[in-house]
């Protein structure tokens, strides 16, 4: 922390006069703005599109200028590399950087000058080909801190959301209306350039795999990590596409200048036999799911639709994303180009540069960007630039970080899942009765996605008595006597009496949810089908509520039923306080302030202790 700068009232923190003349000024000259999830601290990146003198259009993505704040190998070099990753759990995230860079110094907030790496495209004024590039260190001060919801407002012409933008607050009416036509020209100039980016990469086989359980950077939204009916926004996808288009045009940069130690990002196609399950599974709805390449199966999974169930394309890709292989940092001195390609964006190259407040590969991206810019002028490379061994020693570590990432994020949601339903009465709380959809068929039951909750599980047709489920003719399940018999695409339980009852692919039942409680093992989620039909909604405002349920609410309301239950509590423990003090080993009332306390310790270099 020593090696951090300071930004305080008292001394705030300012351009110096010698990075003002080494970078290029864009202060006066762009209208840069940032749109990202409400209340989000660590903005990489921010936007900009204007009209050029000739009438073309100037394209503008600017990240964050990080590595001027870390140098390589410094004490938060070496803390970076090691964390690899900003952790995003359900109720908090564990920053790669301390806050004076991530949610400060670093991050590109409104009305503030900050330092950036930019990549600026000339596009044509017509078909938005791309005639020149560059890229360089700039200053810019972002104009507005949107939020995703506001931008796609003022794209859809609804300007009642301006009273939610602050930089709009204090302005009279002349210039607020001038201001306003102009940011709403700009979202709606980003938004047309990338639907024609977008479909460029359409033609060669990107694939739209958004499905159920892919995380995208659209996580930042904050959602639980699995299918929750959310409003899908145009606005996402411009934002991602611009990314996209910045990290792709840095990985050919990078490359061709540093052929054999550039860090990019692979993605290897899939083993068709991983596939098996979704075209099985699409052939039970008269969908042929083509998996020959990814344009083909792009186009098939578009085609996979079934006008009376949305539900079912959304499966669908989830199943394609499950049989995807995992995309890779590697360096280009271990791999043949031909290898460099990234299956599921459908590009030959392709890196990871805009996120460096919280990925470690976008820092060294930047690095190598710097490098090939100084490169290009003949001038000195001042940073050491990693050899292909250790380079890709380094893109194992991230890699595994990486994967560290992803199992906690889920782990964290799935807590939270039976946090908020353990307190929760499964025969009497309405929230406990979901509509669940059937996707895959096992030899005792089935796999059940519930969307209202983002949940999936197994639910059991047989029970450990050996009884089998029936329905009778109210639909109600109850347990009898009797055998189940799968097919490929269904299974039948049949009782001892001769009632039998079919769950085919993709039907809709209606599922209780409860939590299965284990002295070993971490809670679980249980699932249990109580009726073959769907679940009929008896509040269609109370189910729109609760299907739109944020992580942030879910989170808020767990949080919220935690503390009333540790303030119940205090009561009890105030008559034992004597006591409780006396033998207690810990400084909390809960194991999670012990956990935290053994992981402090864990911090601490206790090798001194042994003398050795």
């Amino acid at each position: 922390m020593c090696e951090m700068p300071v930004n305080t009232p008292e001394n705030p923190w300012k351009v110096s006069p010698e990075e003002e003349q080494e970078r290029k000024d864009l202060r006066e000259t762009h209208l840069v703005f940032s749109i990202d999830p409400k209340g989000c601290e660590d903005v990489d990146d921010t936007l900009s599109v204007r009209t050029l003198a000739n009438g073309n259009f100037e394209l503008g993505v600017h990240i964050a200028d990080v590595t001027h704040f870390v140098p390589p190998n410094s004490y938060i070099d070496i803390e970076a590399r090691s964390r690899a990753i900003t952790y995003y759990l359900a109720d908090r995230r564990y920053d790669m950087l301390p806050s004076i860079l991530s949610a400060d110094l670093c991050s590109l907030l409104g009305g503030v000058d900050r330092y950036a790496v930019s990549v600026i495209w000339e596009l044509d004024k017509t078909s938005y080909e791309i005639k020149t590039v560059w890229y360089g260190r700039t200053i810019i001060r972002s104009a507005y801190k949107l939020f995703y919801e506001a931008a796609q407002e003022l794209l859809d012409g609804n300007f009642h959301i301006v009273d939610d933008i602050p930089e709009f607050r204090d302005l009279d009416e002349k210039s607020r209306q001038a201001k306003l036509e102009e940011l709403v020209w700009a979202i709606g100039r980003l938004t047309d350039i990338a639907r024609h980016i977008r479909a460029k990469r359409d033609r060669c086989g990107a694939l739209e795999l958004e499905g159920v359980e892919i995380r995208v950077q659209l996580d930042e939204k904050k959602n639980i990590h699995d299918l929750i009916p959310r409003q899908p926004l145009e606005v996402h996808e411009t934002v991602a596409e611009c990314m996209i288009l910045a990290n792709h045009w840095v990985a050919k940069k990078i490359w061709e200048s540093f052929p054999h130690q550039a860090l990019l990002r692979q993605h290897p196609p899939p083993q068709q036999e991983f596939f098996s399950e979704l075209r099985e599974c699409a052939k039970a709805k008269g969908f042929f799911i083509d998996t020959r390449s990814n344009k083909t199966l792009a186009d098939s999974l578009d085609n996979a639709n079934d006008p009376n169930d949305p539900i079912v394309n959304r499966l669908l890709r989830s199943m394609a994303t499950q049989a995807m292989s995992n995309a890779l940092y590697f360096s280009t001195g271990s791999c043949a180009e031909e290898e460099f390609h990234h299956y599921g964006l459908a590009l030959d190259k392709y890196t990871h540069f805009t996120s460096p407040i919280r990925r470690y590969s976008d820092i060294v991206v930047h690095r190598l960007l710097m490098a090939a810019i100084s490169k290009d002028k003949k001038m000195e490379i001042k940073d050491n630039l990693l050899s292909n061994k250790d380079l890709e020693e380094l893109c194992r570590h991230i890699n595994n970080r990486n994967r560290a990432a992803q199992h906690s994020q889920k782990q964290s949601t799935e807590l939270f899942q039976c946090m908020y339903f353990k307190d929760k009465d499964p025969e009497n709380e309405a929230r406990c009765i979901s509509d669940g959809v059937i996707y895959s068929i096992r030899t005792n039951g089935v796999l059940v996605f519930i969307p209202r909750f983002g949940i999936k599980g197994a639910a059991y047709l047989r029970n450990k008595d050996g009884l089998v489920i029936s329905c009778g003719s109210d639909s109600r399940s109850e347990w009898k006597p009797g055998s189940l018999q799968r097919f490929q695409n269904k299974i039948t339980s049949t009782t001892t009496g001769g009632g039998s009852v079919t769950f085919h692919l993709f039907d809709h039942v209606t599922v209780r949810i409860s939590v299965q409680a284990s002295r070993c093992h971490s809670d679980t989620i249980r699932l249990e089908i109580i009726s073959n039909k769907p679940y009929l909604i008896p509040d269609k405002e109370l189910f729109h509520q609760s299907s739109l349920l944020l992580k942030s609410d879910l989170v808020k309301e767990v949080t919220r039923s935690v503390e009333e239950a540790q303030l119940a509590q205090e009561v009890k423990v105030n008559v034992i306080q004597e006591d409780y003090q006396k033998y207690c080993q810990t400084k909390g009332r809960s194991l999670y302030t012990l956990l935290e306390e053994i992981r402090d310790l864990a911090l601490l270099d206790v090798s001194n202790s042994y003398g050795m």
